[in-house]
């Protein structure tokens, strides 16, 4: 089973790595398995079991990022878009209302340990396996990776209550996996944007995202997101039989 960040307590389902329904306390982190597979017996590529399907890579601009959010010069300053709750009914909701669980801030970072990709959210106290980079059914910590100019992933998510920040430190170079916002989101509906690490990006609410890919074997982000922290998830492996094959490199 992939074990925690250094440092991390990461609460964990043995068998299958499930999300936990309850919040984490302070210090904590909880591993978050959106699509509920069991990671220790993945599908796997070589023997047939699921296929890839070759994301797009682009260069982040702008224009391209123009229906998935947009690019943000200096995090301080950037501010998270947050949805007011729904209406039930025909009555509308009281204007200053329903949108009032505030922002969170604080580090994301993901984690290269030989052939498998890790991610926490300090933030919201959440950790994750978000790809592997040779065949999932065999991945180890244990093994250097033959190749890291791609990555295989297996999930998606999106925040259908606001928008989320990732802001990289240090300069770090990555990729962003994102989907226009629906539910009947399929593989070929994901893009690869490759950002140079000057600038940070903003994540619409109902824009399918995966945690970002470096390009180095770590990277730090600074995360600004919504409270409320509602997940909707798509399982490429259940769903669609596959894994996204992201590229890991300069568009």
């Amino acid at each position: 089973m992939p074990s925690a960040a250094a440092g991390d307590s990461i609460a964990i389902d043995t068998k299958r790595g499930a999300m936990s329904d309850r919040t984490a306390h302070a210090g904590e982190t909880l591993f978050s398995n959106f699509a509920e597979l069991d990671l220790a017996a993945m599908p796997s590529i070589a023997r047939g079991e699921a296929r890839t399907h070759e994301v797009l890579l682009i260069r982040a601009t702008p224009e391209s990022f123009r229906g998935y959010g947009h690019l943000v010069p200096d995090f301080a300053r950037g501010e998270v878009t947050i949805v007011t709750w729904p209406r039930p009914g025909w009555r509308p909701i009281v204007p200053g209302t329903g949108n009032e669980g505030g922002i969170v801030q604080d580090s994301f970072e993901m984690l290269r340990r030989g052939e498998i990709q890790h991610a926490v959210n300090r933030a919201v106290g959440r950790g994750y396996v978000i790809g592997w980079f040779s065949d999932p059914a065999t991945a180890s910590e244990a093994k250097t990776p033959s190749d890291t100019t791609r990555i295989y992933t297996h999930e998606a998510n999106y925040h259908p209550d606001g928008g989320q920040i990732f802001f990289p430190r240090d300069g770090a170079a990555f990729v962003a996996l994102l989907a226009p916002p629906g539910d009947d989101v399929k593989p070929e509906s994901f893009v690869a944007f490759h950002c140079d690490g000057s600038f940070g990006i903003h994540v619409d609410p109902g824009v399918w995202h995966q945690p970002m890919f470096p390009l180095d074997d770590r990277a730090a982000f600074d995360d600004k997101q919504g409270r409320v922290h509602a997940c909707v998830a798509v399982n490429f492996v259940t769903e669609f039989g596959c894994y996204l094959s992201v590229p890991l490199r300069r568009a």
